[in-house]
């Protein structure tokens, strides 16, 4: 009967650590990617190679600036373009989001762009979106 009861205890603490192990390695990825990604956005100058081709897109214009003219900022599932960067990394993954990174290292065609809105539409909800483009806007100054 000790020996139940140890063993019981011994599993349950194994699977607590192993659940906190996860969830904060998780996070922890997560914000050194997101730091990382910034960084990397503001000293390659890729974010003038972005504001360029959403300026060639109206249709890209159109998606980014839909629905969010009344928006109150303060009800928005992300508050910062960190929190944002950590919701895409668990929402859509860090493997596709590499492959994402691959596929348009070299450009993005307009085609390349669409997969990439129905990719994000169809892995987050529609409040993600909505957060997403009020910080997309903001941070690019459209």
């Amino acid at each position: 009967m000790k020996v139940l009861k140890v063993l019981l205890f011994a599993v349950i603490f194994l699977g607590i650590a192993g659940y906190a192990v996860y969830h904060f390695g998780t996070n922890m990825a997560s914000e050194k990617i997101a730091d990382y990604v910034n960084e990397e956005a503001v000293n390659s100058g890729q974010l003038e190679d972005v504001k360029q081709q959403i300026a060639a897109n109206p249709e890209l214009q159109q998606f980014l600036t839909d629905g969010i003219e009344n928006v109150d900022e303060s009800s928005l599932v992300y508050q910062t373009k960190e929190e944002a960067i950590n919701g895409v990394i668990k929402k859509v993954g860090i493997s596709e989001l590499i492959n994402l990174q691959s596929k348009v290292s070299d450009g993005v065609t307009l085609e390349e762009q669409s997969e990439i809105i129905a990719m994000l539409e169809e892995k987050m909800s529609e409040e993600e979106i909505l957060a997403l483009k009020v910080l997309v806007n903001k941070e690019l100054g459209l």
